[in-house]
Formats: structure tokens, C-alpha cells, sequence
């Protein structure tokens, strides 16, 4: 039986993949962004969970999607639920460690900052984040 495949400009990624166990690809996009009126795509992200995940977030049944986009609490149970989870990542557009970095650095910095969520602790652990690719050539 062939798996399905899921296209995310122009990558593409199996609806499902067995690592120690099988895996449903839950979510996938790219990083973008506009630099001098030119768009460029950095990478493409493929996200795999277990399909028993559904069954640690029955709190969140019945709300829709975009409430779920804006829902810290849902995304706490997601990441902290106990299944086996797996992230695909395909470079598109290569760049030195320390430009991403940077890069990272904006996109996260920006959006908690639009929340109200970015205090010294986020900002602590953002600088580990960027000292990282600091190091990656």
C-alpha cells in the first residue's frame, strides 16, 4: 500500500513515516521572508506525531481552528504530550548559521513582543537559541 504525499512548495512529504513507531504527518510550511522586495524561501518543516496524540488534547475538542492557532494552551499539550514526535526539515534556500540566527531571532522576537510575551526569560532563552548558529557556518 503507497503512502500518500502531501506537497509543500515543491517538497514532498509522506502523509506518514515509521521511525520507532508509525507517524501522521500533523502539520508542515515554510519560513519566508522579503528581503529588498524579493521573497525567499529559507526551509520547508514537516512536523510527525503519533496519531495517539488526538487522545491528550479531548479538552480542545469542538474548538475551531483559528481559536486553536492563538491557543498557548493547546500548543503546551501538544508539544507536552507523551508521544513520539518527529520534525522534517528540507533547506531550500541555504544560509550561514549566523544570518539565521539573526533571522530567528526577529521573526521570535517580533511576534512575542506583538503578544506581550516577551520578558526576560523568552529573551534569555532566545540568546541561547541565536549562540547556537552563531557556531554553524
Amino acid at each position: 500500500m503507497a503512502t500518500e504525499e502531501v506537497l509543500v512548495d515543491e517538497i514532498t512529504y509522506p502523509s506518514k513515516i515509521t521511525t520507532t513507531k508509525p507517524l501522521s504527518l500533523l502539520g508542515h510550511g515554510i519560513t519566508d521572508m522579503e528581503i529588498h522586495f524579493i521573497h525567499v524561501k529559507f526551509y520547508s518543516i514537516g512536523i510527525y506525531l503519533e496519531p495517539e496524540v488526538v487522545g491528550h488534547l479531548e479538552q480542545f475538542k469542538g474548538i475551531s481552528a483559528k481559536e486553536l492557532e492563538e491557543n498557548d494552551e493547546f500548543f503546551n499539550a501538544l508539544i507536552s504530550a507523551p508521544v513520539e514526535k518527529f520534525i522534517r526539515l528540507v533547506v531550500i534556500k541555504e544560509i550561514k548559521g549566523a544570518q539565521y540566527g539573526v533571522q530567528i531571532e526577529t521573526a521570535v522576537r517580533d511576534r512575542l513582543a506583538a503578544e506581550d510575551k516577551y520578558e526576560e526569560e523568552e529573551e534569555e532563552a532566545l540568546e541561547k537559541v541565536i549562540e547556537f548558529f552563531q557556531s554553524k557556518s
